[in-house]
């Protein structure tokens, strides 16, 4: 291979990296929690998504450049850093994954049912869209499959909020001034503490549980790692919490546009028509807006299943080598068993979707504890340098995401009540 085509090679990897962390976090409890959030917070959730966003970022760069540096999985710099913690977090991750990708396999078949006119029942649907990612790791070439699908799909879905972001006309100005001058009490920066709930379920969806990892391992897989490629893993890890901002954005203002002239996200029926998302779309665009949502729920339910199934797996590779020579079949494995579960039990409520992601960013604390404690570490990380603001900004985040998931509890408690 020359060095032209070997770039070529590493550019694409890089890019579907970032995809796959982006497009995994962008499910169906993305859009939930967004529409959900934009109706209780108005104009000030865009403080929300920015700070949610300079803390994913942090978190990201830790990560990414840990395992980069070290070479080694999530799950192995932890057992390096303290005998069986890893086997601690690959059953965190592992068991997080399995819940969101039940929520996802049902998102999927929402969706479709809904593209559908209910032409597809929601039984045919969730084996439907189990069969559909079954096939994708069926193929050997499965890892640049999945690159091609998450780029593919993320644009559509993206594009297509893009366009009823417009459609519905939200106050940008409004939008923009309370991105930075929020006023959640009436008054400029008060009642903050309302935040702590939906940053922590955002953190949570974007860079909690498995999906901050996504990304880092796919690159591993591929075999680029080491000082020599900190420079575009960096890259490839901002531009995969990028990618999920704007399509956070613009869903927002999407949303925001439907209730800030006064229309309340009231459940129409059951199934997708209870979520705040689909209210908003359909009151935003009508019929045509509801089927927009349903091809955006469908992409991000399947593409997140992939995502997840994905990234579960390789917690588990370099702790059983049966898994490590078998992995395409434990992947396939994952998905069959979340379809199952769904099939079985339904659809989670829109509450859940929310709650799971808050759930998801509880393991964050445990997340950077390790990242900023190995990252000084020479049987980890060897000569490399981890950045002082970066190791400290780690620190922070690791610290202030405890205290707002001990503060943010009541949130979950509310939803409930």
């Amino acid at each position: 291979m020359t060095d032209k085509s070997k770039n070529k090679s590493q550019a694409r990897i890089l890019l579907g990296a970032a995809f796959l962390m982006a497009i995994s976090a962008i499910g169906p409890g993305f859009l939930t929690q967004t529409a959900r959030f934009t109706e209780d917070h108005g104009a000030n959730h865009g403080f929300i998504i920015l700070i949610s966003l300079a803390l994913g970022i942090i978190v990201q760069l830790n990560v990414w450049r840990v395992i980069g540096a070290s070479g080694m999985r999530g799950q192995d710099v932890a057992n390096k850093l303290l005998p069986g913690l890893g086997y601690v977090l690959a059953a965190l991750i592992c068991i997080g994954g399995l819940a969101f990708n039940i929520g996802n396999v049902g998102g999927a078949a929402l969706g479709l049912n809904a593209l559908s006119g209910g032409s597809i029942p929601l039984a045919f649907g969730y084996w439907i869209c189990g069969a559909a990612a079954i096939v994708i790791f069926l193929s050997k070439s499965s890892k640049t499959v999945v690159d091609w699908v998450m780029k593919i799909m993320g644009i559509v879905m993206i594009g297509i909020v893009f366009v009823v972001m417009f459609i519905t006309q939200p106050p940008v100005g409004e939008a923009a001034l309370r991105t930075f001058v929020p006023n959640f009490d009436g008054t400029p920066f008060g009642g903050l503490m309302i935040a702590f709930f939906p940053i922590m379920t955002y953190l949570g969806g974007t860079v909690g549980g498995y999906i901050t990892f996504a990304g880092a391992h796919r690159l591993l897989d591929s075999g680029i790692s080491g000082r020599e490629n900190l420079r575009q893993i960096t890259i490839s890890s901002v531009q995969g919490i990028s990618i999920a901002a704007i399509m956070r954005v613009f869903l927002f203002l999407a949303v925001f546009g439907v209730v800030a002239v006064g229309t309340a996200l009231v459940p129409m029926g059951a199934g997708i028509e209870a979520n705040p998302a689909a209210v908003a779309f359909y009151h935003g665009a009508g019929d045509p807006g509801f089927r927009f949502f349903g091809v955006v729920m469908m992409i991000a339910g399947f593409t997140s299943v992939i995502g997840a199934a994905y990234t579960s797996v390789t917690f588990l590779k370099t702790l059983s080598k049966t898994v490590e020579k078998y992995d395409r079949y434990f992947v396939i494995g994952f998905i069959v068993v979340s379809t199952i579960i769904v099939s079985a039990i339904g659809l989670a409520p829109a509450d859940l979707l929310v709650v799971v992601g808050f759930l998801n960013g509880l393991i964050l604390p445990v997340t950077m504890g390790v990242m900023v404690f190995a990252c000084r570490r020479k049987d980890i990380v060897g000569d490399y340098k981890h950045p002082m603001w970066l190791m400290v900004a780690g620190i922070g985040v690791a610290l202030l995401t405890a205290y707002m998931s001990v503060t943010a509890f009541p949130g979950i408690i509310a939803l409930f009540s």
